[in-house]
């Protein structure tokens, strides 16, 4: 099958590395130092899941219209790459590999006639240079639209991205957004000191603010009428007692999470942007709670802090000390 990934980070490196081992011809983009690396060593790949260099065509944008793509790029670049490309994602399935909530949207309004698949990659990957992508962790990843069951387009995608990782079309894939949401809120505060998410999460100032700000967002995905679905050991029941749990006590679900994620540094997607010199997505996680939460009329005080002090560092290139992260303001 011709397959085109768009965005060959971590997690779209990842994608296209294994599926070329599995005999498709794969075509992705890149830019930069990522295009030139891979054009002259191939696509690098190691990790938990095996070794293998792949052959991929690679270029700016893609040239050719593919059977299926897979959109990987960071939400924020998500609208750009998807207007450069539009001219060969029309009339096709295009599964949109990204954090937050509000991808399928921001793809519907540019690709109204492609059929659109949202996709939740809970594997651990990183950009190790350009070219090169590891895999420190393995896990599943969930395809699907909206809160009701499956459409038939992210059946088939599933099946094809099931042979070479865990793959699922899942009802309730909004539920399941908001779970991984309430995930992803450990990927701010490495970025915001430079520190692996499980440092952040053994130091107990830190971890008090990354526990307070994904219990604000479990308790506003509630507020605004959220099924949650089970993720990661996470689920409905979970985070219903999560939420209503005082801060100590909250404590100890990131700490799971945290030795969950053994013993390899896990840096999240958010510092390892930081690291690259670019943008990073805290609009679309942080940001997207506040969103929500000014949707339903109340406040996310954690992560509007969260957001503000990222937006001062960025331009910088500094990071936080840790007596300086915990002192973000918490309830």
């Amino acid at each position: 099958m011709r397959i085109g990934i768009i965005g060959t980070g971590a997690i779209g490196g990842t994608i296209a590395a294994l599926l070329d081992r599995a005999g498709h011809q794969v075509s992705v983009t890149a830019r930069g130092e990522g295009l030139a690396a891979i054009a002259e060593h191939g696509l690098r790949f190691d990790g938990a899941w095996g070794e293998h260099v792949a052959t991929v065509t690679a270029s700016e944008t893609l040239v050719a219209t593919p059977d299926l793509a897979f959109v990987c790029t960071k939400a924020q670049d998500a609208s750009a790459a998807l207007r450069e490309n539009a001219e060969h994602l029309r009339g096709i399935t295009v599964v949109i590999v990204q954090n937050g909530l509000e991808a399928l949207e921001v793809a519907a309004g540019i690709l109204p006639d492609a059929e659109l698949v949202g996709a939740l990659a809970l594997y651990a990957s990183q950009y190790v240079e350009p070219g090169h992508v590891t895999v420190t962790a393995t896990g599943s990843t969930y395809l699907g639209a909206g809160a009701g069951e499956p459409s038939d387009a992210a059946r088939s995608a599933a099946g094809i991205l099931g042979q070479v990782m865990p793959a699922f079309a899942t009802p309730n894939f909004l539920g399941a957004q908001w779970t991984k949401l309430v995930v992803n809120m450990v990927n701010a505060m490495p970025a915001l000191t430079g520190l692996s998410v499980q440092q952040t999460i053994a130091d107990r100032r830190l971890s008090r603010v990354v526990t307070a700000s994904m219990r604000e967002t479990t308790r506003i995905g509630f507020a605004s009428g959220v099924r949650y679905a089970t993720l990661q050991g996470l689920s409905n029941p979970l985070l219903r007692v999560f939420s209503a749990l005082p801060l100590w006590a909250a404590r100890s679900l990131p700490t799971l999470m945290a030795r969950r994620m053994g013993s390899v540094p896990n840096l999240g997607s958010t510092l390892q942007s930081r690291r690259r010199g670019r943008t990073t997505e805290i609009d679309y996680l942080n940001g997207a709670v506040v969103r929500a939460a000014a949707a339903i009329g109340r406040p996310a005080p954690v992560n509007a802090a969260i957001v503000e002090a990222m937006q001062g560092l960025e331009p910088t290139g500094e990071f936080l000390t840790p007596e300086q992260g915990g002192a973000l303001p918490v309830r």
